[in-house]
């Protein structure tokens, strides 16, 4: 089929390649985000996508919106049978989706209809999914609500971070997709509605969600620091000054500290919680490096009493 392949970050660059790499499939053009400020500089560069496009001498559109005229214009001349999409970051208006005469198909990173949104491998981290995976869907205009042609599985590790299990996902999906997209051009593959039972939603997980709540259960602080990691990214507040947290483990339950008061030892920092205290990883000062706990409890040279507040 001919193909233009909707996508914006690292996530969806192993669906691209695997769609390149087809001897079926030809991918006559991309769309992404327009290029944005990044890293410290905060130069403007273009979106991962589009640096593996513009590599394989593939045509890159950056609509500011997917409902521009000239670029429903510029997809209407490229005429493709099929639009693959991951993680493509904005809204697609119905013009755009009435195009391709195969409709849109999304890989979405969770078990449909579980976890429709922006964020679905962040909040199977957060509430301690055992399982989840990845399903390809044809776009509809209700939120990740289209029918579904296929999934494929993956368990959620004790000590995944989203962005870990994210990797794996992204790599299964790319399959995933592609066997899809072959089945769609066999005739060989339909697409189910999904149960209107088990529906949950994933919004976004902004900053202020990824601060750390001390008076939680243990295991709650430990989700939400591993589901905000890498990004938005876990955060506390010592002294008056903000702290990156890395991944934390759970403590024995013997253990007992107030929420947030913190105890650097020989065998690591500790820090309370609701139930049992947690064993901080590493840590960032505000406007310093990432260190090991223990290097940072040895600068801040506690006296005892200290807490995150």
């Amino acid at each position: 089929m001919r193909l233009v392949f909707a996508g914006t970050p690292a996530t969806a660059l192993p669906s691209l390649r695997a769609l390149i790499g087809s001897l079926r499939h030809e991918v006559a053009a991309v769309v992404t985000r327009p290029d944005a400020q990044s890293g410290r500089g905060r130069k403007v560069h273009p979106s991962p996508v589009a640096e593996l496009a513009e590599e394989s001498g593939i045509e890159v559109l950056r609509p500011a919106k997917a409902g521009d005229p000239e670029f429903l214009d510029r997809l209407r001349a490229i005429a493709p049978d099929c639009c693959p999409v991951v993680a493509y970051g904005a809204l697609l208006p119905q013009p755009a989706l009435d195009i391709p005469p195969r409709g849109w198909v999304n890989l979405h990173f969770s078990l449909l209809p579980a976890w429709r949104g922006a964020a679905p491998v962040q909040h199977a981290v957060l509430h301690g999914d055992e399982i989840t995976g990845a399903s390809t869907f044809r776009i509809v205009k209700e939120l990740d609500a289209g029918p579904v042609f296929g999934v494929v599985t993956e368990p959620v590790k004790a000590d995944d971070t989203s962005g870990v299990l994210l990797e794996r996902l992204a790599e299964s999906g790319a399959g995933l997709l592609l066997a899809t997209l072959d089945g769609i051009e066999d005739g060989t593959l339909e697409a189910r509605p999904q149960p209107g039972e088990g529906v949950s939603l994933a919004p976004k997980i902004d900053v202020e969600d990824a601060r750390v709540a001390w008076t939680a259960p243990a295991m709650r602080v430990d989700r939400l620091v591993r589901a905000c990691t890498p990004a938005p990214g876990p955060w506390t507040v010592f002294a008056g000054q903000r702290v990156k947290l890395g991944p934390v483990r759970l403590a024995p339950e013997a253990a007992s500290l107030p929420p947030g008061e913190i105890a650097a030892g020989k065998n690591g920092v500790l820090v309370g919680t609701g139930t049992h205290p947690v064993e901080l990883g590493e840590v960032q000062p505000q406007g310093k490096r990432l260190m090991g706990a223990a290097e940072w409890a040895r600068g801040v040279r506690f006296a005892g009493g200290e807490r995150f507040e």
